[in-house]
């Protein structure tokens, strides 16, 4: 089987049905071409923040993350592993393409543990058991990976899906694509960088040019450049883009060690 391509999509793109049909088309014409496995996992920060507002709930962050109550865990849960994954499943068989929707708990495929009590319900992964998802890879199989798990103590854990997903690319030897509504990281001067390393991105994050939501995926892309040798920060919104970054041409930002 040859070498998966992972792409971790960003949550916003769940509201832009457009934007959407072009990511599935470009993934349907990739697949016509290459005999190549994909993964899709996925956030869905805007569906969450949708249905806990509705409830009358302040969400609030910390360090980019979302804490989570225990109390809250079971509409996080809702929101990512039912409607986000649903949705995204709908797109990816309305394009032909044959799909499974998944957690990360689903075959042991992570073991999930608390990130930080003052987080609460939030969790970190790493990989356990590759079984599950190499058997759905062989079949052709394209599995929608939702950042929901299962931790020992039998609790739902809400992960950073950009930390979800690099485990999942070590469990199975993936290459990883972060797409998001972005082109990639910006410069002071709102500049495209075409290359990231950590010594740049030290100094960017210091200087408080990255931050927030986008300090927590570039730290995530750069431990993930240090196992997987590098990562590409890129947008869904230029459809013209999307199969030659598939390909493997450099249509965001570059993360390397």
């Amino acid at each position: 089987m040859n070498k998966p391509l992972l792409i971790k999509l960003g949550g916003a793109v769940l509201e832009n049905d457009t934007a959407l049909a072009n990511l599935f088309d470009a993934l349907t014409r990739y697949l016509t071409d290459n005999q190549r496995p994909l993964i899709l996992v996925h956030g869905g920060g805007i569906v969450v923040e949708d249905v806990l507002s509705k409830m009358g709930i302040k969400s609030e962050k910390k360090n980019g993350l979302r804490i989570t109550p225990f109390e809250q865990i079971p509409y996080v849960a809702g929101a990512l592993a039912g409607t986000s994954n649903k949705l995204l499943m709908a797109k990816a068989l309305q394009a032909g393409l044959s799909a499974v929707g998944l957690s990360l708990a689903d075959g042991f495929s992570t073991k999930v543990t608390q990130l930080d009590p003052e987080l609460g319900a939030v969790g970190q992964c790493e990989p356990n058991d590759p079984t599950l998802l190499k058997v759905l890879l062989a079949a052709n199989q394209l599995p929608v990976i939702s950042s929901i798990g299962i931790g020992e103590d039998g609790r739902l854990y809400n992960v950073n899906a950009d930390q979800a997903a690099i485990a999942i690319c070590e469990l199975v030897g993936a290459e990883l694509v972060f797409l998001s509504d972005v082109d990639g990281v910006l410069d002071g001067n709102k500049q495209l960088i075409p290359e990231l390393n950590t010594i740049l991105a030290n100094e960017l994050i210091a200087a408080g040019v990255i931050r927030d939501g986008m300090t927590v995926k570039v730290q995530a892309a750069l431990a993930a450049a240090d196992s997987l040798g590098h990562v590409m920060l890129a947008s869904w919104k230029q459809p013209e883009n999307l199969v030659a970054l598939l390909k493997g041409e450099n249509m965001g930002t570059k993360v390397v060690k």
